[in-house]
């Protein structure tokens, strides 16, 4: 008499053909002890990231330069500028990219300019595509390798925020990115304190909330470079959900006047002396229109016809990827934090 499989008895059969793989799997990568975590892994790593450009900044600072705005499943997540500051006791790495592919892609980029060991990293925020490639640089220079941010940031990746950005991360690349561990920042940093590297000093500012709450800017001191991560973007609108217009507009303000004439880094698209003063255009411009709307007792729509009638604000439409999806919110959350701060 035929036997029908039953649901159970075919989820069993394809658990034991996954325990029969995982099980050659640490037979054939590993020695006998291996951890069959750790054979899963080898079968669902994403793949390679391509070599990305290299741009160097100044004498100290180079730069593995995103070409792409958001990730998607084309560009394997490469959507963040990773920074590396040579100085004569190693390099620091600073924000590593969204996976542990990019990670050594970026590492890769690094070896054809110096053989000098990295000797620190520094995430300047806690989201994903600034801190997910701390995978690959432990796994190359060893798990005591000093990664600093702002304590709010540590806090949140060792959370839930950590697993919760890679998850966005896989699913956003389609699986590309996938086989990337969280390590989380091990050292804290807050806003004044200064890292000596032999030859070469850097001065870490933070002026509250901006993009979110734990934005650390790295200035490179020596060579007036400043690395400001999503404070500002070029190209792009800095991501304003957990972050605040008034206070973008501060931290701008206090970077220009301790930082005077020095090159602007940032998270996405290319670096430039002059990109404060044009981000300010469009965060002020904005911001003060919705203001304007609340104070007069005008709804949002109002302020949308203000903000978008505004001829400075205007000139980002056409050179700021996302505009159209993404303008809407942006006058919504400056309408909502003008609202805040009338009562």
């Amino acid at each position: 008499m035929p036997v029908t499989s039953t649901p159970e008895m075919l989820t069993r059969r394809r658990w034991s053909r996954r325990s029969a793989l995982l099980g050659a799997a640490a037979t054939l990568l590993s020695p006998p002890a291996i951890d069959l975590a750790a054979a899963a892994d080898a079968f669902i790593r994403g793949p390679a990231v391509p070599d990305q450009p290299l741009q160097c900044l100044s004498q100290r600072v180079a730069m593995v330069y995103a070409q792409e705005g958001f990730p998607t499943p084309e560009n394997r997540g490469m959507m963040a500028n990773i920074v590396f500051v040579m100085t004569r006791a190693g390099v620091v790495v600073v924000d590593t990219g969204a996976s542990v592919q990019i990670g050594e892609m970026a590492i890769r980029r690094l070896r054809s300019l110096t053989d000098q060991p990295v000797v620190a990293v520094i995430n300047t925020h806690y989201h994903g595509d600034h801190f997910l490639g701390n995978d690959a640089f432990v796994q190359a220079f060893g798990a005591g390798l000093p990664i600093y941010a702002h304590a709010v940031a540590r806090e949140r990746i060792q959370g839930t925020e950590g697993s919760m950005w890679r998850s966005l991360m896989e699913r956003w690349t389609n699986g590309a990115s996938m086989g990337t561990r969280v390590v989380a920042p091990n050292r804290e940093l807050a806003h004044g304190a200064e890292l000596r590297f032999g030859d070469t000093t850097l001065r870490i500012h933070h002026h509250g909330r901006a993009h979110t709450e734990s934005d650390l800017c790295v200035e490179v001191v020596e060579d007036r470079v400043v690395c400001i991560g999503d404070v500002a973007m070029n190209g792009r609108i800095a991501n304003m959900d957990e972050g605040s217009y008034i206070g973008t507009l501060k931290t701008f303000d206090a970077l220009e006047r301790d930082a005077v004439g020095a090159l602007w880094v940032p998270g996405h698209g290319p670096a430039s002396p002059g990109l404060l003063a044009d981000q300010r255009g469009l965060f002020g411009g904005i911001y003060r229109h919705c203001e304007a709307a609340v104070k007069a007792g005008e709804d949002e729509a109002a302020a949308r016809r203000r903000v978008l009638a505004d001829p400075v604000v205007a000139t980002h439409a056409a050179r700021t990827k996302g505009w159209d999806q993404n303008i809407g919110k942006y006058i919504s959350l400056a309408y909502l934090e003008a609202e805040k701060e009338g009562f």
